[in-house]
């Protein structure tokens, strides 16, 4: 039952945090070095989510995996691009090919 009302309390804290923010909505002015920062925030939160997974390994650092140049490669794909399709089809072909590489290595 306590594992129910610990859902129950993070779900309602979810959404009150995220009510908060739309209900504000309008109702104020951000100052502009505010509104330039909040710009960054879904780079960061990305980042922050994508990273871990390509340079940690068991929970020790490890940079030269296939995950990581797969990563690599689909970032420079997108930046040049600007095409989901073809940045998850190059990093995933990438990916494929260095996993495959390393079988032989």
């Amino acid at each position: 039952m306590s594992l129910w009302v610990v859902m129950l309390a993070a779900g309602v804290m979810t959404f009150v945090i995220r009510l908060s923010f739309i209900g504000t909505a309008g109702r104020f002015d951000a100052s502009p070095w505010f509104a330039r920062a909040l710009r960054f925030v879904p780079a960061a939160a990305l980042s922050a989510l994508v990273w871990p997974d390509l340079v940690v390994i068991d929970g020790a650092l490890a940079l030269a995996q296939p995950r990581l140049v797969a990563g690599l490669v689909a970032a420079g794909v997108a930046w040049r691009s600007r095409n989901i399709l073809l940045t998850i089809g190059c990093g995933m072909l990438s990916l494929w090919l260095m996993q495959w590489l390393q079988v032989f290595m």
